[in-house]
């Protein structure tokens, strides 16, 4: 499956053709485009193919006709000759290739400019093979968008790296391959539109097996002290007189803590440890008061801090999430607006290396704004331990030969705060070590009977603080200790007395594992080596969009559904969660970049086995017939004989023929045995009010999905069911009488609905007469109640209003002007948050028509599953903000230019030899790309303010289109 060579256009000179002649540079986003094309000038028109301009087909409508009947061609990968990929040119990237052809017959060289990483080079490597130049072909890499190093880049030029794009096709291979067999099992055995991925499903476990360690966690008890004591004089304008020391032994059994509980309540080991309960702690200080303490020993030792690392691509991710309350895909997102207009360097990568010229320039400003004495004679120099990291690349710093102080920049909010963040790491990562003092005393006393206690207290003292002044890192426990923190203890020696001003005991539990963030889970993938550090962001999106994980707070929580799809893979296809497979699929995928392995050979065996191991083709084969849908779908509640069960429309549970609903948002370890009796002891929602008398039909009332409701039971023979599958069947059932349905009105519950109201809703919509010859109506919708005319409508002020208007209101309503808004004043916020970090402006939570969302003013998003109005953090705020903004559709002004520039391409193309020109080009192109996405396709779109790549990351394929 390596790609062809020798392709028309490729030229290996590494001449860059200077002497003239238009060269066009296509660059992979229109903001990048535009700020490249300032610095090349005249002579170079730049261009953005906005991300992939090809890739495998989506979904049957993009799969040529040519290969409709080939039994590969669901996959879109040629599984019996070499796993040959078939790329197609999806109908949103049309205009957009036809604009890059059109350019590309007027120049007389191809610069190829896209990222340099491996997706980067298989962008390049896709260009080529579509435009097919006939013109020499370079490969333009760069680092930083800065003038000097975009002119060093077009000045070095390189050939294609083949191995590189091998790498790259063949890993988007093996995840279609993976996607697209492995997820059609779980449409038929769990739900329709679930997916699976190499990475994805595996990230999804990780998530599921914490929670089942939070699920089966058993609490444990215990009791410390904790003690006060006075120096007696010994303290000093620097150091305290008094000090905190806890309780670590007695008579030598050493006091039991956390750390020695197992996850299911119980001590370790019970040698030599003591497990102290509330009276015996009680009892232990009332036999403490009044005795005499002194310092058994004093340990000194000196303590040193080394410099972090410059950024890469997970770390930043971590700590602008400590740091900044930023989410993985904000904090990427603001990255790489920071890169394309040229204020850090390249922001995918899992190199810690710093060029000379960036370590020169670290230097010189610590020096001068830190001092001499801050900065080490040597530099110092950083090797990632990031397994096959890419030493070719830099870290993560701020752009040029000399860095930009934060002030210096012009940037606000969110840009800003990254940008220092970037700029304070980069300049301390140059700077001496933080030296310093760790003290630990021991003091001792005797009890009134006789015992002996001992308590320990630990100091620190940083006496040079060195890079510390530029920057300290952050932690994932809130209560940890960062580096720059003190803890002084006064200066004491060996036998000094002590008086104990206050000895209390102390109440401890043992807490479950913390369920993972965003930042802990990009830590743990990375530490397992699963996946690619620049497609974490994605995955991440991937399982909270695909529903099996949700958000609370800032914790990742797995959903039921969750915990199916991992049940079933573990069953069924364990090699392929197993975290050391996926890591060493990875490692498989790195020596194909070396090129130390070949990729077809390696292909075949993943895929139809071999040396005895089945194939993933036989695999999902062999499986298909023995996965049980309840059995996978089912788990039972610890203690009860309660099931829990996952169906086509959410979670519930079952007992001796009883079901309930489990609400969408409660987390699976808060299934407690009393949450479920909780819940079984609620109304059934099956409450039978009666019969329709002109229908002669049940009705009952239930609680649904979406809140309780009234409908009415249908009889078998004319709701047409049919326990068949045939297609006959089927047909049927679309002309089936449905049962009418409608909301209990907010004034009603379960509880206390009669027959007569259930008759009432279910009448609706109500006729209320006519008004100029056209019927009047009045019934209840999303907004609320309204009373419709033809294709005019009015909203009533109560839901009452519904069954009580009448004509001569509704005449009245009518006459007056339709009101555009809310007519009451707008309620107060739930909640006030801080600053949006894209905007600055302040966030609040309103109460609107759907539910709360969160607002800054000008954009408006709604919270989510998951997401509490009490809970809800900054950070959480701001990503769902962002989330609306990437999402809201392109402004019509867009739509008319990309037409324009459609009809009149061209005639630009002709005059397009300048960089001013090749902006704007570029600029039209992305907005034609958009206005023609949005017609034809519901598939992933490229924007052009960012360099998004389409195609998923994982393999997966998008829901049940590829049902072909």
């Amino acid at each position: 499956m390596p790609p062809k060579k020798g392709s028309a256009g490729e030229n290996g000179s590494k001449e860059t053709g200077q002497q003239g002649g238009n060269r066009l540079v296509i660059v992979e986003s229109s903001v990048k485009a535009n700020t490249i094309a300032g610095y090349l000038g005249r002579g170079y028109v730049v261009e953005a193919s906005i991300g992939h301009i090809r890739d495998l087909p989506t979904k049957a409508a993009e799969i040529p006709a040519r290969y409709k009947g080939e039994p590969w061609a669901r996959l879109g990968v040629d599984v019996e000759h070499d796993f040959e990929p078939l790329y197609v040119i999806n109908s949103e990237k049309k205009p957009q290739v036809k604009r890059l052809k059109e350019l590309l017959a007027e120049a007389d060289e191809l610069y190829l400019a896209t990222d340099e990483d491996r997706e980067g080079e298989a962008i390049a490597w896709h260009l080529r093979e579509e435009l097919k130049p006939k013109v020499p072909v370079r490969r333009m890499v760069f680092n930083e968008i800065t003038k000097d190093a975009i002119r060093h880049a077009a000045e070095n030029t390189r050939d294609l790296d083949l191995r590189l794009v091998n790498a790259q096709e063949t890993r988007r291979v093996l995840d279609r391959l993976y996607g697209y067999e492995v997820s059609p099992v779980l449409w038929k055995k769990v739900m329709p539109k679930l997916s699976a991925g190499r990475v994805q499903s595996v990230a999804t476990r990780l998530v599921v097996e914490r929670e089942r360690e939070r699920i089966s966690f058993v609490s444990a008890d215990y009791w410390g002290l904790k003690a006060a004591f006075d120096s007696v004089g010994r303290g000093t304008p620097e150091d305290p007189a008094t000090f905190t020391a806890s309780l670590v032994s007695l008579d030598g059994a050493r006091v039991a803590v956390g750390r020695d509980f197992t996850a299911s309540g119980e001590l370790r080991s019970a040698t030599g440890v003591l497990h102290l309960d509330e009276e015996a702690a009680h009892g232990l200080v009332q036999r403490l008061v009044g005795s005499d303490f002194a310092v058994r020993s004093v340990e000194r030792k000196p303590h040193k801090r080394s410099p972090y690392p410059p950024f890469r691509t997970t770390t930043l991710q971590q700590e602008a999430s400590r740091k900044l309350n930023l989410s993985a895909k904000q904090t990427m997102q603001v990255a790489q607006r920071l890169y394309e207009n040229g204020f850090i360097t390249y922001m995918r990568t899992d190199s810690t290396t710093l060029s000379d010229n960036a370590i020169a320039a670290a230097r010189d400003q610590a020096t001068r704004l830190y001092g001499a004495d801050h900065v080490p004679d040597k530099p110092r120099v950083y090797t990632s331990k990031v397994k096959n990291a890419q030493e070719a690349h830099e870290a993560i710093r701020p752009a040029g030969d000399t860095f930009r102080t934060p002030a210096e920049t012009g940037l606000t909010g969110a840009e800003f705060r990254v940008y220092e963040l970037i700029w304070k790491r980069t300049v301390a990562s140059q700077m001496k070590d933080a030296v310093g003092e760790s003290v630990t005393v021991k003091v001792t006393g005797t009890s009134n009977a006789g015992e002996v206690a001992e308590f320990t207290a630990t100091g620190k003292v940083i006496t040079f603080h060195g890079f510390l002044k530029a920057y300290v890192e952050g932690s994932d426990d809130p209560n940890a200790e960062l580096d720059d923190r003190e803890r002084r203890l006064p200066a004491l020696e060996e036998d000094d007395p002590l008086k104990a001003e206050n000895i209390e005991a102390e109440s401890h539990s043992t807490r479950p594992p913390a369920r993972y963030t965003e930042a802990s889970l990009v830590k743990e993938l990375e530490d397992r080596e699963i996946g690619r550090p620049s497609t974490y962001v994605s995955i991440i999106g991937t399982i909270l969009d695909r529903g099996y994980v949700f958000r609370k707070g800032s914790a990742l929580v797995p959903s039921f559904l969750a915990f199916a799809v991992v049940q079933l893979l573990e069953r069924h296809f364990g090699n392929l969660v197993d975290y050391d497979f996926t890591a060493r699929m990875e490692d498989m995928l790195d020596d194909i970049a070396r090129g130390e392995t070949e990729s077809v050979p390696w292909l075949r065996r993943f895929y139809y086995g071999g040396d005895d191991e089945s194939g993933l083709k036989d695999l999902v084969g062999d499986q298909l017939s023995e996965i049980d849908p309840k059995e996978v779908s089912s788990f039972p509640l610890a203690g009860t004989d309660i099931m829990i069960r996952v169906g086509r429309y959410g979670p519930y549970m079952e007992r001796d023929g009883q079901r309930v609903n489990i609400p969408e948002d409660l987390a699976p370890d808060e299934l407690t045995p009393d949450k479920a009796e909780e819940l079984f002891a609620q109304p059934s929602g099956d409450r039978e009010l009666g019969t329709d008398p002109e229908t002669g039909r049940e009705v009952v009332a239930r609680n649904g999905r979406f809140g309780p409701y009234v409908t009415e039971v249908l009889e078998d023979s004319e709701n047409g069911a049919s326990s068949g599958g045939t297609a006959k069947s089927k047909s049927k059932s679309k002309t089936a009488v449905k049962p009418r349905t409608a909301s209990l009105l907010k004034s009603m519950s379960l509880d206390t609905i009669t027959l007569e109201d259930a008759l009432k809703l279910l009448s609706l919509p109500r006729v209320v007469g006519e008004i100029d010859g056209e019927q009047v109506t009045a019934q209840n919708g999303r907004f609320g109640p309204y009373l419709r005319k033809g294709t005019d409508s009015r909203s009533l002020e109560t839901e009452e209003q519904i069954f009580t208007v009448t004509v001569e209101q509704a005449k009245e309503l009518f006459a007056q002007p339709k009101q555009r808004g809310r007519r009451a004043a707008a309620a107060a916020p739930l909640r006030e948050l801080g600053n949006d970090p894209e905007t600055g402006k302040p966030m609040v939570v309103k109460d609107g028509r759907f539910g709360p969302y969160v607002t800054d003013g000008e954009t408006n998003a709604s919270l989510r599953k998951g997401d509490e109005v009490e809970a809800i953090t900054d950070e959480r705020a701001g990503e769902l903000l962002a989330d609306r903004r990437a999402k809201a559709p392109a402004k019509k002004s867009a739509a008319k230019k990309s037409g324009s520039a459609k009809s009149s391409s061209s005639s630009k193309s002709g005059s397009a030899k300048s960089g001013s020109s090749g902006s704007a080009s570029a600029d039209s192109g992305s907005a034609a790309a958009k206005s023609t996405g949005a017609k034809t396709t519901r598939a992933k779109k490229s924007t052009a303010g960012t360099a998004s790549r389409s195609g998923t990351k994982d393999g997966t394929p998008r829901g049940g289109s590829q049902q072909s």
